[in-house]
């Protein structure tokens, strides 16, 4: 179990999702055939890829807890094993729950594993602190998930004749991010390298770099997308809106970073900078005011030239969210 970070600085404003508690509607989509999306009005998505003799779930949520209500809907669809739980990336809301699928492997990227040992447990402390709702019966976790197939660049999994190609096409969310492409129905999982009028949580991003791995995904041209927050997408139309949302998304906060920081300002001033251009366009998104701190100062850092996201730690949190608060 671990030790509850705490979010907040005495008596300052503590972060908007502290007292974010309501619970949110899940809704269990398919995509395409025997291709479904776990979403959960902003909440983080999970899917479920259904093949000849077994299935796939990209994102194992955050508590096992909470990952019994993806098997409660793979059940509706399917009795077939789950033979495989995918990882997008190292996040504890995404990867902790992983335990209730007894998957016989856990698979991800080489550098999703290298971040689980170098900040695995720091990241976890921190979520739990900022976003305690997102997980529900933490006593579950016992302990840090672990994959136990890991690769380089692009490896393919057969369920029976369907073929799920796991592939990294850049950086973005992270350094180690993953997507699933299943061709036979072309049909993309982008974790959360693609959010739907969801914000993106950029706090160990590579913003400079994601816009290119957004294109790498457009190339794909799926018909469908399961992405990392928000609705699933279904037609070309909605899968070009969403991949342009994001990049428009990553590219606006950058950009405010950017100026700021050349017109030597600081983190306070770039925040304030930031909302003037984001709030308009995405102040309506889910999860905004959350990511906004952790956003501006990644982007902040990264315009100074910090190429490598700093290790986010509970005590990170406070003093990051007392200097916008210019304590």
């Amino acid at each position: 179990m671990t030790t509850k970070g705490t979010g907040t600085n005495g008596s300052a404003k503590g972060f908007a999702s502290t007292t974010d508690l309501a619970e949110k509607k899940v809704t269990f989509s398919e995509i395409g055939t025997d291709l479904y999306a776990f979403t959960a009005e902003g909440d983080p998505n999970s899917a479920v890829i259904v093949g000849d003799d077994g299935c796939v779930v990209f994102d194992a949520q955050a508590t096992p807890a909470m990952a019994k209500s993806v098997i409660e809907r793979v059940r509706t669809v399917t009795d077939k094993p789950i033979k495989y739980v995918v990882l997008s990336h190292y996040h504890a809301v995404r990867v902790l729950g992983a335990s209730a699928y007894h998957a016989q492997g856990i698979v991800a990227s080489q550098e999703t594993h290298r971040l689980i040992q170098e900040r695995g447990k720091q990241d976890w402390d921190s979520e739990y602190g900022r976003f305690p709702r997102l997980f529900r019966d933490a006593e579950s976790i016992p302990g840090l998930t672990w994959p136990t197939l890991t690769f380089e660049g692009e490896m393919t999994i057969y369920l029976g004749k369907r073929e799920v190609k796991l592939m990294q096409l850049g950086a973005g969310h992270t350094s180690g991010d993953i997507v699933a492409f299943v061709p036979d129905a072309e049909v993309m999982f982008s974790g959360d390298l693609i959010e739907y009028h969801s914000a993106c949580y950029c706090g160990d991003a590579y913003l400079r770099e994601w816009p290119m791995t957004l294109n790498a995904i457009l190339d794909f041209k799926p018909k469908a997308i399961a992405p990392g927050r928000g609705d699933a997408l279904k037609g070309l139309s909605t899968t070009r809106e969403a991949i342009a949302m994001t990049r428009d998304f990553v590219t606006t906060l950058y950009s405010a970073a950017e100026h700021a920081v050349a017109r030597g300002r600081s983190l306070k001033e770039a925040m304030a900078a930031s909302r003037e251009v984001m709030d308009p366009k995405f102040s309506n998104f889910a999860i905004y005011e959350h990511c906004l701190p952790f956003n501006v100062s990644r982007a902040y850092d990264e315009a100074s030239g910090i190429d490598d996201p700093v290790i986010w730690t509970a005590e990170r949190d406070r003093e990051m969210w007392a200097a916008l608060q210019g304590e």
